[in-house]
């Protein structure tokens, strides 16, 4: 058994991005960069009207008020427009390419016009109204850095760099074995003695896929060693990650770990010295990782959160140490001391800072869906009072 530092440590080791792939830009959303964007051309590519109004040379408004023919009238997205002739105007629309020889918009607010003239009053206003060619950006700028996660802002700059496809981090293919006879689909535990819905394998595939994992597979096994043997054969195969909940303690029905031994199985660590999750476990077995989550709702989404999350997140291509920014606040009400063990407790963010929640088992689930923080405890830390600090990590 090693303890948690440690642990985290083999599993950042691990966390290592998967190899870019091309993919068109319609689906590289929540990707993560796999080289720096560069823009194909200038943006905008012309100089483009920032207001609907009236493009003119400045030096026939020189004196002032003006009268000027009409001399076109411009769109958005048409570019084969003449220049402006000398002693002319152009109606123009936000967006639109202002043409040549115009050097400045004068807004409609402040034209009227008389049949095909505009007629430009005493005072125009000093504003010019015209976006510079390339003001925004060059051909060949960097608008994203390799690493980027591409969220919605960071897509509309992907789309301004005027290209097809991308070079991101390939996401990691995970596949989730849930053990346990006692499993049932939601729906079905009131109707099976014995039973319990499996709350589990969903919360871990949410879990994953919010760090850039694509699931491949979620399966519930009983337990049967020929079953649990062809189901990680078939994992295996599919997978970049398996993860399997449950059947890691110590018992004659455990057999997280000895389904995965026919396939050369390489523990990285087997146990860790913490509270819930000391069964937590990560190994390899042909060439694929392979993660064992306790059964329990409450241990498997802690340990979830504290090697899953970074882990997925490593290989998506992102920054697993992102995930591990504890910071410090300030309790709302008493603390008990902690065990033997380093604990992770589970507690809501509140005004004036933290408090711990009341249910605290492994195997509490309500209290999951109130907890929003998890709370680093130190083994032997004695108890605390209101208002005193506790490191704190996003749950």
């Amino acid at each position: 058994m090693i303890d948690f530092e440690s642990a985290l440590a083999l599993v950042l080791a691990e966390a290592r991005p998967l190899e870019p792939e091309t993919v068109p830009i319609d689906t590289v959303a929540g990707r993560v960069l796999a080289e720096d964007l560069t823009a194909r051309g200038d943006a905008p590519h012309t100089a483009v009207s920032t207001m609907d109004g009236y493009a003119v040379r400045e030096a026939d408004l020189a004196t002032l008020p003006a009268r000027l023919p009409l001399a076109t009238v411009i769109f958005p997205g048409r570019g084969d427009f003449p220049a402006l002739p000398p002693g002319t105007c152009a109606g123009i629309f936000t967006g639109a390419p202002v043409p040549d020889g115009a050097d400045r918009v004068v807004a409609q607010e402040c034209v009227d016009r008389d049949g095909d003239h505009a007629l430009f009053g005493p005072d125009p206003g000093p504003a010019r109204f015209i976006r510079a060619a390339g003001s925004d950006f060059r051909a060949g700028e960097t608008l994203l850095t390799a690493g980027t996660v591409l969220g919605y802002r960071a897509m509309v700059a992907a789309a301004a760099a005027d290209v097809a496809t991308l070079q991101v981090h390939r996401r990691p293919r995970v596949a989730i074995l849930g053990t346990g006879d006692e499993l049932v689909e939601p729906g079905q535990a009131l109707e099976t003695p014995g039973a319990i819905p499996d709350s589990v394998t969903r919360a871990i595939a949410a879990l994953a896929r919010e760090w850039g994992a694509e699931i491949v597979g979620r399966r519930r096994l009983g337990d049967t060693p020929a079953v649990l043997e062809a189901a990680a054969r078939d994992a295996l195969d599919a997978a970049d990650l398996v993860v399997v909940t449950g059947g890691a303690s110590v018992g004659e029905r455990d057999f997280a770990r000895a389904m995965f031994e026919p396939f050369d199985l390489d523990l990285i660590f087997s146990k860790v010295a913490i509270k819930p999750g000391k069964p937590v476990w990560l190994g390899r077995a042909r060439g694929r990782l392979i993660l064992g989550l306790p059964g329990n709702p409450g241990s498997a989404m802690v340990t979830g959160r504290l090697f899953l999350a970074p882990l997925v997140a490593g290989l998506a291509g992102r920054d697993p140490a992102a995930l591990l920014d504890w910071r410090d606040l300030p309790l709302t009400g008493p603390m008990p001391p902690c065990g033997d063990r380093e604990t992770f407790e589970r507690g809501r963010r509140i005004e004036g800072g933290v408090a711990i929640l009341a249910a605290r088992e492994s195997g509490d689930q309500k209290a999951l869906a109130a907890a929003d923080v998890l709370i680093r405890r130190s083994p032997g830390a004695p108890a605390l009072e209101a208002g005193q600090t506790v490191s704190i990590l996003p749950f």
